[in-house]
């Protein structure tokens, strides 16, 4: 074989090896985004005009995400949002739009003492996404009913949807920190709902009146 045969052959050879790691390496960087955004993976390929660009947009919230100084709750701190929080859910018994309103500014005032911004609706989202993705979608339909309760356009059962949705996000919010053992995160998630699951928000509302009586 030919100097000249040889020197086509290896660069074959190092295209071929080029080409298997790049693919390796978006493999795992796929699998890597889809274990860490979940349904917003999806999300972000629905709404790009490719897979590689919706992947670079995910990249980026992480890069985002990196530099904010994002940190846990201190007990006292977790236990006075999770106090608040059982306060404004007893009012959703009397006032629902209210509530929900009440509720929507607790779940921000959460996200800044975590130190996420919180000036735009849509980088909230962005934020979020990166550690929170599980429940995004529960912020997206609890501001979602927030927005038409301002204008009155919501009912009662879709208010207290609403408080369902923004005590999901919540909770996450208020028991989530690498510092906070396993157990502490069970019982910040207690706390934070109050002990009451969506189907039991009814009976519970039923239980207030009997006590105001």
């Amino acid at each position: 074989m030919t100097a000249v045969a040889w020197v086509a052959v290896v660069i074959v050879a190092v295209l071929v090896i080029l080409a298997v790691g790049y693919l390796v390496s978006a493999r795992n960087r796929r699998r890597h985004l889809q274990d860490r955004f979940g349904p917003e993976y999806e999300r972000a390929v629905r709404d790009s005009d490719s897979r590689k660009e919706a992947e670079q947009e995910l990249l980026a919230r992480e890069e985002r995400h990196a530099k904010l100084d994002i940190r846990p709750l201190d007990p006292q701190t977790r236990e006075q949002y999770a106090r608040k929080w059982t306060e404004v859910q007893e009012r959703f018994v009397d006032a629902p739009g209210f509530a929900v309103t009440e509720a929507d500014a607790l779940v921000t005032a959460v996200m800044a003492e975590r130190g996420y911004p919180t000036d735009e609706f849509e980088q909230r989202l962005s934020d979020l996404s990166v550690a929170h993705a599980a429940t995004l979608d529960h912020y997206r339909n609890a501001h979602d009913i927030s927005s038409r309760a301002a204008r009155q356009e919501a009912t009662t059962e879709e208010l207290r949807q609403a408080m369902v949705h923004y005590r999901a996000l919540f909770q996450e919010l208020l028991g989530d920190g690498a510092d906070v053992p396993a157990n502490d995160h069970a019982a910040g998630a207690a706390y934070a709902t109050g002990g009451y699951d969506g189907a039991s928000m009814n009976d519970h509302h039923a239980d207030v009146r009997k006590a105001e009586r």
